[in-house]
């Protein structure tokens, strides 16, 4: 039985604090959804009233809201069809450092003999950000919401503060179990479960959570039975509840092409993390989030204009990519975004902190989005040359006429762009946190008008790049004919 179709799409790389070049984790993520549009919001604190209640257009649960809900940076995804089509996609950044993304898993097992509670779905992430304050505490705050409302899909949630990242992976029903991610570790997924055995003595969590349900769940249903009776040392998270799956080549390609641009090697399909064997930058993330399918250059040989765009990290569907550098400061944790496809843009630094979104990143205010998230007017989808995102969409859809011609260019100016920016940020670093000591909010103020400075550079280059791409193209088409027609 499935609530939701599979998806094989979304790639996500989380590095311990211990195997980071900041001494703080590292978090990395590609958003893949194909038909939709993103904007960005930033949705302050608020005060609740007791008695109030929240509901999500996905799902049946009535969720008692809390007296305060934090502020967050949020990345939101529009498009059409059921449940607002790809609503699932977002991901947040709140004010205390905890992030929050999701990969979509192949469906979970689901018992045909007892009642399914399915009472939550994409209002999770958002509860999540709202009211923890580590990523600790958002697993917590997870778990507690799952097993008392339910889940209508079978997802893995990856929650991150500067010091712990926690990997949430939750079936459809009550039943789920949390891993973290050692500090010394490097963690990678597509889309399919990767926790597997799980230490059922470690009730003062350090290493893991799981529903009370989960095994007791899987032997009523036929779908484990321990080798030793009440003894589930041999437990198996990942194979009892989504079984010895065939999974689709995106899904192989990508763990392959993932784990060697992490490692050099390809590792065992549903490995959940391994001990890092180096300390990693947030410019080695960057290039892990572009990286294109294996095959590309021999596929060349055949078809010079074909395009990297199928199997690999960077893909026909990646509508975002970030990575998460973290801050002891969490107004200053930079996530760096780039988008649609992360190889034909710069990342762009957008700091936690600020106070608005850029102009032309947003096409409605933050409320307007929460009631109409669901509900998606067709017209969202034109495009609109007032908002930034259909200027990356042109010059993507550029690129895909013939990769390998624009490829240098495209590069070359990215670089320019980010190596300046990995000038500058350090020195409004060191502006915010000398200004804050006499007021915050002037302080938070350089980092809103850094980051919308930035994203405005970004866009102009998105708009000047795509007709120096279309020139060069009719330059060169124009120079072959005038050669052939001599």
């Amino acid at each position: 039985m499935n609530i939701l179709p599979d998806f094989d799409n979304c790639s996500t790389a989380i590095i311990g604090k211990n195997a980071s070049a900041t001494g703080r984790l590292l978090m990395a993520h590609n958003e893949d959804n194909g038909k939709s549009v993103s904007q960005t919001h930033v949705v302050p604190r608020a005060k609740h009233e007791a008695g109030e209640t929240i509901t999500f257009g996905d799902a049946d649960g009535v969720i008692p809201q809390v007296p305060e809900t934090y502020a967050y940076l949020w990345s939101e995804f529009r498009s059409l069809g059921e449940f607002g089509g790809e609503s699932f996609s977002d991901s947040f950044f709140n004010e205390w450092g905890v992030a929050v993304a999701s990969n979509s898993c192949q469906s979970s097992k689901i018992s045909e003999n007892e009642p399914v509670k399915m009472g939550l779905g994409y209002g999770l992430r958002r509860l999540i950000a709202e009211r923890a304050k580590t990523a600790r505490e958002g697993v917590e705050i997870a778990a507690q919401l799952v097993s008392q409302f339910g889940y209508r899909s079978s997802r893995c949630y990856q929650i991150c503060d500067k010091d712990e990242a926690w990997v949430f992976q939750v079936v459809t029903g009550t039943n789920y179990v949390a891993r973290r991610v050692g500090d010394d570790e490097v963690y990678f997924i597509p889309n399919w479960y990767t926790i597997h055995e799980i230490d059922f003595s470690d009730t003062d969590h350090k290493k893991f959570y799981w529903s009370e349900d989960l095994v007791p769940c899987a032997i009523r249903n036929g779908w484990y039975k321990p080798a030793k009776e009440n003894d589930y040392s041999d437990f198996d998270f990942a194979l009892t509840y989504q079984g010895d799956l065939t999974p689709p080549k995106t899904n192989t390609d990508r763990s392959d092409v993932g784990w060697k641009g992490l490692t050099g090697k390809k590792m065992p399909y549903r490995t959940f993390s391994i001990k890092a064997e180096k300390k990693y930058s947030a410019e080695d993330l960057k290039n892990l989030l572009r990286a294109h399918y294996m095959e590309w250059e021999e596929d060349l040989k055949d078809d010079p204009t074909m395009s990297p765009h199928r199997y690999g990290l960077c893909r026909d569907t990646t509508n975002e990519g970030f990575v998460v550098e973290f801050a002891d400061d969490p107004n200053l944790t930079c996530v760096w975004r780039a988008f649609p496809r992360t190889c034909g843009a710069p990342f762009m630094p957008w700091y936690v902190g600020i106070l608005k979104v850029p102009d032309g990143y947003e096409m409605m205010n933050w409320k307007a989005s929460q009631v109409t998230h669901f509900a998606v007017d067709p017209s969202e989808l034109q495009c609109d040359t007032s908002l930034a995102y259909w200027a990356f969409h042109r010059l993507q859809n550029m690129l895909e006429f013939d990769y390998k011609f624009c490829e240098k260019t495209i590069r070359d100016t990215i670089d320019e762009l980010e190596k300046e920016w990995d000038k500058t940020k350090p020195v409004i670093d060191a502006a915010y946190l000398s200004l804050k000591k006499e007021n915050e909010t002037y302080a938070k103020q350089i980092l809103t008008d850094y980051t919308a400075m930035q994203a405005k550079r970004a866009w102009q280059w998105a708009e000047e790049t795509t007709m120096d791409l279309v020139d060069m193209r009719n330059q060169a088409r124009m120079d072959f004919w005038r050669a052939t027609g001599e």
